[in-house]
């Protein structure tokens, strides 16, 4: 009944054992699984494994940390195989785009040239967007106004209320997992609580940020444990406390979200949807 909406299901930790583990999402309610690319290089990887494993979609883009390096001939190729993918029904948008001003030694006017190319990649093929957004909130949410931009996810949102509301009066969702478990994290709490329900999706992010019964909550620690999407049934229990509403409006609520930031979802909904009373599948929206 859950969709994970950001998840490195490609990752080199789940190697030795990952259709288990996507196995052991399915089990913990788990229908749906997005896959965002970060280079060029895994565009290939993303795709392979989309389309042989039936619970997988996937996006193309460049990731922040993969700037280095990444030039004119890298957009070349995504812009390529971007087209190439609008036939493939698992092919679901740009991302993991972004910027990150949080780690050190990146060139911020490299990486904003790089978000912005992509950004016109994703208005030319009326595409929506997985964004990444580590401390810098106020920058990718400027050149989303300026280009148009006006559908997507703020992966792993942690900004101030302010800035939450102009990513959603832009027409993106913002991304919850791991971080909203840690009884320490009071704003992503907050903000969990208190945003409009129809401006939130589930996460995990996975293999990286761990819930905290997989970390350390009482120092708010995530440790290197890896994360799976199995966990989003837990994220999602956890945003379901702090709301005060039952499993079932949340889970109906979070796939109208996915599919209203990811519309070529819809195509899914008999797999991915959770339930309506009687057993139907959710409606999508027009």
């Amino acid at each position: 009944m859950w969709i994970d909406t950001h998840c490195h299901l490609d990752a080199g930790e789940f190697d030795p054992d990952r259709e288990q583990v996507a196995n052991a999402a399915e089990a913990a309610g788990v229908r749906g699984i997005v896959v965002p690319a970060v280079a060029a290089w895994n565009f290939d990887t993303v795709r392979a494994l989309a389309q042989r494993d039936a619970r997988c979609v996937y996006a193309l883009g460049i990731h922040p940390l993969c700037s280095p390096g990444a030039g004119q001939p890298e957009l070349d190729t995504l812009r390529r195989q971007v087209a190439a993918s609008m036939g493939d029904p698992r092919f679901v948008g740009i991302g993991e785009i972004g910027l990150d001003f949080f780690v050190a030694g990146l060139d911020a006017d490299h990486q904003t040239w790089l978000y912005v190319e992509q950004l016109k990649i994703a208005r030319e093929f009326d595409l929506s967007v997985l964004l990444h957004v580590r401390k810098s909130q106020d920058q990718v949410g400027a050149q989303l106004r300026k280009l148009g931009v006006k559908r997507g996810i703020a992966h792993a949102f942690n900004g101030s209320h302010e800035q939450a509301r102009r990513f959603v009066e832009q027409g993106l969702k913002l991304g919850f997992g791991g971080n909203v478990t840690f009884s320490r994290a009071r704003q992503i709490r907050r903000l969990a609580t208190e945003l409009p329900l129809e401006a939130l999706v589930l996460e995990t992010d996975a293999p990286d940020i761990a819930p905290a019964w997989l970390s350390d909550d009482q120092f708010g620690e995530q440790h290197k444990a890896r994360n799976t999407p199995a966990e989003v049934a837990g994220v999602a229990r956890v945003m379901a406390e702090l709301r005060g509403i039952d499993a079932l409006t949340l889970a109906q609520a979070t796939w109208r979200n996915a599919v209203a930031a990811l519309p070529r979802l819809a195509a899914f909904a008999d797999t991915m949807a959770p339930p309506l009373a009687g057993g139907h599948t959710t409606s999508t929206p027009s």
